[in-house]
Parts: structure tokens; C-alpha cells; sequence
């Protein structure tokens, strides 16, 4: 499957109590590899796991590629933040939903139920794989 990683993902498969690790590690043996991200996500997975190595590393080692030019997409970007400004989207929500737009043959990964409410297009459900329900 080819993927758009988000930050929960990232930071599931990379902390091993997180509470969706498990998950993570299955889904991450579904993934064509790499995985295309931005650097909005690199910056929030770095944070929440305290480190920027592991996900430096993801990317040194080609399991993940930042596939995205925020500068070059601002107007979308722009666009996006006002039709979701109801629920503060951060800018790597927003990043990937235009990255799903670009790359719409690729299923975002998320820990996020936002993603369920973000539509790609206007109006075109977002692919996902979220972990179930509880």
C-alpha cells in the first residue's frame, strides 16, 4: 500500500508504549516503502518523541520521504485553514490533506479522527487506516 504518514503513526511505530504500537508495527508491514510525509510531520514527531534522530534517521534510511513543498502549495494551504478553521487544524493536518489531493492513490495513516470529518478535493472522502475503535 502506498502511504502518507502522520505524525501518530510515526510516533506509534517509533515508541514502543504507545498505546498504538502494536497497530503501527502491523499496518507498517502493509506499507510500500517509503512512506511519503511532510516536514510538518517530521517536526511533530520529533517532539513527541523527545528526539529528532529516529525520524532523521527514517529518512536517511529511505524508509520515509518528505514529499511536500509548503511554500509552493500556500494557496491550497491557505484555503484549507479557512474551510476547517471550526476545528484549528495544525499545518500538518493541513499539509496532508493537500498531499492526499497530489497523491491520491496513497492512504493517509492517522491516529487522528479529524481526518474522518477533512475532505480532499471539497468534497472526496480522504483513504485512511486508523486504528479501530475502542
Amino acid at each position: 500500500m502506498n502511504a502518507i504518514a502522520d505524525t501518530g503513526f510515526l510516533v506509534a511505530l517509533l515508541e514502543v508504549h504507545d498505546e498504538h504500537h502494536a497497530w503501527a508495527v502491523e499496518v507498517a508491514e502493509q506499507v510500500t516503502w517509503p512512506a511519503v510525509t511532510c516536514e510538518s510531520v517530521l517536526s511533530e514527531t520529533a517532539f513527541h518523541l523527545r528526539s529528532s534522530e529516529l525520524p532523521l534517521r527514517m529518512l536517511r534510511d529511505g524508509m520515509i520521504r518528505s514529499a511536500f513543498d509548503c511554500v509552493g502549495q500556500l494557496e491550497q494551504l491557505y484555503d484549507l485553514a479557512t474551510r476547517y478553521a471550526d476545528r484549528s487544524p495544525d499545518l500538518a493536518d493541513l499539509c496532508l490533506i493537500r498531499m492526499s489531493e497530489l497523491y491520491p492513490r496513497h492512504t493517509v495513516i492517522t491516529v487522528d479522527e479529524d481526518f474522518r470529518v477533512y475532505r480532499r478535493n471539497k468534497r472526496e472522502a480522504i483513504p485512511l487506516l486508523c486504528p479501530p475503535k475502542k
